[in-house]
């Protein structure tokens, strides 16, 4: 019998969607399951976006430019510099989802073997990524006790080594949504110049900022050769399904590599693109009523987790994930547990085990990521559930 690869056995599973058979069984049950595991904004898609697929005068689907249409790229470029980010359209390249950006980008940078730095927790799926490129993620711890801001850079300079060759953020970040300061970005910047290495920088969420200023790592000076920019409309629009995103960088020597990868899977999204396009020409004021929105829901999230006896939350600066410890002995079998063995008014929670977001084995077992992405009266729904559960789950320390 034919064996599986080494890489498909190594490449880990989502531990945001592994628990979906279990939710699914606990639906079938008839339990009402509130979903605080994964990034699904309830927060509508623009009208404009979908009007603008909808009205396209399309007689054949075809093929786009590899790196995504010229129209497109123009108008990016555009929104870029309004915050205050200079980069031409032949610096841009679009991509499947941020997915693919970060798969890009590490194809393009790194040789199988070599480490990237990754402050933990982080996005379960950089080591998946990692995976396919062959490459080894090295964490360093950033602590629930301190908002999980970012590690002194003297525990980078403490794993660097010969085959470092780069360092990934996420900012605001996923899972703990901490928006790193423009003193901690300073500081990146200045280790990457030291090592000559590559700063990844995912910017997913960075309209969505609720205490401080989002500092991209294309604001920094004299590191332009160096940052590798990951983006996506998924979060910023709601629009996760589009599948669009954007590697943008202004070394060509990077860019030109990251487009034969991209000549390989032919085009992105010819439908994602006209969406997008639309996006872009949204008024300026667009994201105030959904940051509102956020802010709303991360205060009342927040509130109510401090409030249950034994549970901590740091307060998140930015994007829409809050991690809070609590008071059991594994997270992943208590995450089970609710959907398996619990439930409150025959509703049940579904959140992600923090161990998935950690590099460190054992790591984040007391600990879980609540993405706020559900209406006040749904996050009400699920605290109530949670603190019903805590009184009664049998992991209880």
């Amino acid at each position: 019998m034919p064996q599986i690869s080494r890489r498909g056995l190594q490449m880990p599973a989502s531990p945001i969607r592994k628990l979906v058979p279990f939710a699914e069984a606990a639906r079938r049950k008839g339990i009402r399951v509130i979903p605080l595991n994964i990034g699904q904004p309830d927060i509508e898609t623009p009208t404009a976006m979908l009007d603008a697929v909808r009205k396209a005068d399309i007689k054949v689907l075809e093929y786009t430019h590899s790196a995504g249409n010229e129209s497109y790229r123009r108008k990016l470029s555009g929104y870029y510099a309004g915050i205050g980010i200079d980069v031409s359209a032949g610096e841009i390249l679009v991509t499947t989802g941020g997915s693919e950006a970060i798969v890009f980008a590490f194809m393009s940078c790194l040789n199988p073997g070599d480490e990237v730095v990754i402050p933990e927790p982080f996005y379960a799926n950089y080591n998946g990524f990692a995976v396919m490129a062959g490459v080894e993620v090295v964490p360093i711890r950033s602590d629930i006790s301190t908002g999980f801001a970012l590690p002194p850079i003297e525990e980078f300079r403490k794993v660097i080594t010969p085959r470092t060759r780069g360092i990934v953020i996420c900012n605001p970040n996923n899972p703990t949504g901490y928006l790193y300061s423009r003193a901690e970005m300073e500081a990146l910047r200045e280790i990457c110049l030291e090592h000559d290495l590559y700063l990844f920088s995912d910017e997913a969420y960075r309209e969505f900022c609720y205490e401080g200023t989002h500092v991209s790592a294309m604001h920094l000076e004299g590191l332009d050769q160096h940052v590798v920019l990951m983006d996506t409309v998924s979060k910023r629009y709601s629009a996760c399904g589009a599948r669009l995103g954007a590697l943008v960088t202004k070394n060509k020597g990077l860019y030109d590599a990251a487009l034969k990868f991209a000549q390989a899977r032919l085009c992105p999204p010819a439908l994602a693109q006209i969406m997008a396009e639309a996006a872009v020409d949204l008024s300026a004021d667009y994201f105030d009523a959904p940051r509102a929105e956020y802010l709303s829901r991360r205060n009342l999230l927040v509130q109510r987790l401090n409030a249950i006896p034994g549970v901590f939350c740091p307060t998140p600066g930015g994007a829409f994930y809050a991690m809070a410890r609590l008071p059991i002995d594994n997270s992943d079998a208590f995450c089970q547990w609710m959907l398996e063995s619990f439930s409150h008014q025959g509703s049940t929670v579904m959140m992600a085990p923090a161990t998935g977001f950690y590099g460190t084995p054992g790591a984040g077992r007391d600990e879980v990521r609540l993405a706020y992405v559900l209406n006040r009266e749904a996050i009400s729904e699920a605290m109530d559930c949670l603190e019903a559960a805590l009184k009664v789950y049998p992991g209880v320390v």
